[in-house]
């Protein structure tokens, strides 16, 4: 009789025990970031930007995520993450994660950066250590510029615990009337308007017989001991310094807004104040009865308490970086011109060719072949600005389309689009309003916008509209053709010299018909649910997406070799992670290199064991997304704005491009294998959530990506 063939048993991909959480995923990322302040072989001052960073990514961290957090606690939602927990049990699980790292943070300045800077002559000097001479200086400064902004608050039965604003950094003041021997409590609100650290003069940097480059004592230590002109008649008993982070998000019912962009400023006041507070930082020193006073009047509970030694706010010390001392410092790189631009005649002394003849000019060099733009290696400016600069100027160019999802207050860009408009062409900017934290730029450059003619339009009802893409329409003889420029990035030129972004300029007719379609869809009213080119979310992005790792598993089950790499930002998304789950139980081999947030678990026996995660934290954001399928030989690659984020995939307006031109994919793949052979700035993730920091090994060089593509750009032309 046969033996019944054995059951294999069932596994259910979306088990909570194959997720990582995403709060503290992103936890880890900051973790990472604090690293490089910690890490010795970081030059002095850029450490203390990393821990500027640091302390800046938690604000936000706070008044975003753990606001929402405690939000879902109050109303009771009982929801649990893919990874099995529940609102309050993510909170707990925060702060217990938190606490060690901020403490970290704060003993590695007091104790390690801090002295470090003393021995290249920058001091942050205690007002107790000052010697005479500086302590006149200091109080005449105290009371010619900062006393009058100063407002002292006091608590009592007549003056109820004043409203304490976000972010602000605030003394706690116990005074004693000699009258009555009473005790008040008031609060003085440290004023963001006036520099964090108040800096002595040349003639005044001395300490121990030595001179110093840069003196100063922090802007709340010179009011501290100075308060006696706030409380005249009262003695001094104890101040302690805090700091409020409260919910900072917008609530925006668009389906009752009659005007969006009305609605958002109404929002932007209530931000101004404050929603409900989510933490309290404290001075470790504060005796218990103060910090109850405090937890009561704010309504938080202890594990909403942080207890800081030293400095308070340490994001202020990115003020730091101005410091001449250049040693100290990454040293300066100017990002080049892409090789293939480089002929074109507004680089060159060249002029245009006689007539009959195809010029030599941005538009013409596209119309040669596609263009890759890769910043900070290649310059924005040069490239992608001067391109809707040239356009807006050009008396061919008969319309320009574009998104602007966060741009600079100074955006030349902006500025172009105006002259386009006062120059006669139909230009059209959707100005994405809900951009988290730029909302009050995006409301003023689409009023300046409408003002010059432009036709803006804010999106649609529900979705943010994250993609960036630019479409120019030109008159070329008896033809129209429509030049497009499809990025990773937003059109901001100043963090485009700090994030690592990539951008694709091409005047493929099959890219321009999607444009057209896409942004007819973003602008009146359509059903599209195909397009030529492009994968747009929320139309198809996602089934392709699925579609593509789909197709590696079907290479795989027929006896073929199957390979997936995939860069971008945050992989979050339950139901790309269990298709990658599949895609390694098949036998796919997959490197993904997520920066941030990652709840996939790799490296899981018969689950992720064919799946490798690294992340790459160094002196650029790394923010490009890139997608590479073998499909049997015949590569595909692919960029855009999206991540694998369900908001990317279903919340969000996204496009994502093919790459067809073969020049450029061997380029990507080219990118792709630098960034996975990092062995400086890259991080593993291990199956149990922690990472691991590649090191060279047995004499081994090191290998750091940005520096190699740096290296690439300035000595070898380019990448191709």
């Amino acid at each position: 009789m046969a033996r019944a063939k054995e059951t294999v048993p069932e596994i259910n991909l979306h088990d909570p025990q194959y997720y990582f959480n995403r709060e503290l995923s992103w936890l880890e990322f900051n973790r990472r970031v604090l690293h490089e302040a910690l890490d010795e072989r970081t030059l002095l001052l850029e450490r203390l930007k990393f821990s500027a960073i640091f302390s800046s990514n938690l604000d936000e961290f706070f008044m975003v995520r753990v606001a929402a957090l405690r939000q879902q606690i109050e109303a009771q939602v009982s929801t649990l993450t893919p990874d099995g927990r529940s609102p309050q049990e993510q909170i707990d699980a925060i702060g217990q994660t938190l606490r060690s790292m901020v403490t970290e943070q704060h003993r590695n300045f007091e104790q390690v950066l801090r002295p470090a800077l003393a021995d290249h002559g920058v001091h942050i000097l205690n007002y107790i250590d000052l010697n005479q001479e500086q302590r006149l200086y200091l109080q005449d400064y105290y009371e010619k510029r900062i006393f009058p902004v100063l407002t002292p608050l006091a608590v009592d039965p007549g003056h109820p615990f004043p409203f304490i604003s976000n972010l602000s950094l605030n003394l706690a003041v116990v005074v004693k009337d000699p009258e009555d021997g009473e005790e008040h409590f008031a609060r003085v609100k440290v004023p963001s308007s006036l520099p964090r650290f108040v800096q002595l003069p040349a003639e005044l940097r001395q300490l121990d017989g030595q001179s110093g480059l840069w003196m100063a004592v922090p802007l709340e230590q010179v009011i501290a001991h100075n308060l006696e002109s706030l409380f005249p008649g009262m003695s001094i008993q104890e101040y302690y310094l805090f700091r409020i982070t409260r919910d900072a998000d917008l609530e925006v019912a668009e389906d009752d807004a009659d005007d969006l962009l009305q609605a958002i400023e109404q929002e932007l006041r209530k931000r101004r104040l404050g929603g409900s507070v989510v933490r309290i930082e404290i001075q470790s020193s504060m005796p218990e009865a103060l910090r109850e006073m405090l937890m009561q009047e704010k309504k938080v509970s202890a594990n909403q308490v942080y207890e800081i030694d030293g400095l308070l706010n340490l994001k202020d010390l990115m003020s730091l970086m101005s410091i001449p001392l250049p040693h100290l410092k990454d040293s300066p790189r100017t990002p080049i011109i892409p090789p293939k631009l480089r002929s074109i005649g507004e680089f060159t002394s060249t002029k245009s060719s006689e007539e009959g003849e195809e010029e030599k000019d941005f538009f013409a060099a596209i119309r040669k072949s596609d263009l890759l733009v890769h910043h900070p290696y290649y310059s924005f400016s040069l490239t992608v600005q001067r391109f809707i600069q040239l356009a807006a100027n050009d008396p061919n160019v008969l319309a320009i389309k574009m998104t602007l999802y966060r741009t600079s207050g100074d955006s030349p860009i902006v500025n172009a689009l105006i002259s386009a408009a006062e120059n006669g062409k139909q230009v059209v900017a959707l100005v994405e309003l809900k951009a988290r934290f730029d909302e009050e730029n995006n409301i003023n450059w689409a009023r300046r916008l409408e003002q010059a003619g432009v036709h803006v339009v804010y999106g649609l009802v529900g979705l943010k509209t994250h993609t960036k893409v630019v479409l120019v329409v030109r008159q070329e003889g008896d033809r129209i053709r429509r030049y497009v420029h499809v990025g990773t990035g937003n059109y901001n030129y100043k963090t485009a010299r700090l994030y690592t972004d990539l951008g694709l300029l091409s005047c493929r007719e099959e890219l321009g018909a999607d444009l057209t379609d896409l942004f007819n869809y973003l602008t009146g009213y359509s059903r599209q649910r195909s397009y030529r080119k492009l994968l747009v979310s929320p139309v198809n992005m996602r089934d392709r997406m699925t579609t593509l790792i789909r197709r590696e598993i079907e290479h795989c089950k027929n006896g073929n070799s199957g390979r997936i790499i995939a860069k971008m930002n945050s992989l979050v998304d339950p139901q790309i992670i269990a298709t990658l789950y599949e895609a390694s139980r098949a036998g796919v081999q997959i490197d993904l290199i997520i920066r941030g947030i990652c709840c996939l678990r790799p490296g899981l026996p018969n689950i992720s064991e064919n799946i490798r995660v690294v992340s790459i934290v160094g002196r650029y954001l790394e923010h490009s997304r890139i997608f590479y399928f073998q499909n049997n030989g015949q590569d595909e690659l692919y960029i855009g704005s999206a991540d694998w984020m369900t908001r990317n995939l279903d919340r969000r307006v996204e496009a994502v491009t093919p790459i067809d031109d073969p020049g450029i994919a061997k380029d990507l793949q080219e990118i792709l294998g630098i960034l996975l052979s990092d062995n400086r700035q890259a991080w593993e993730l291990q199956p149990d959530g922690s990472y691991i920091q590649r090191r060279p090994t047995n004499g081994e060089p090191e290998r750091s990506s940005q520096v190699i593509l740096t290296e690439m750009a300035l000595h070898a032309g380019g990448f191709a």
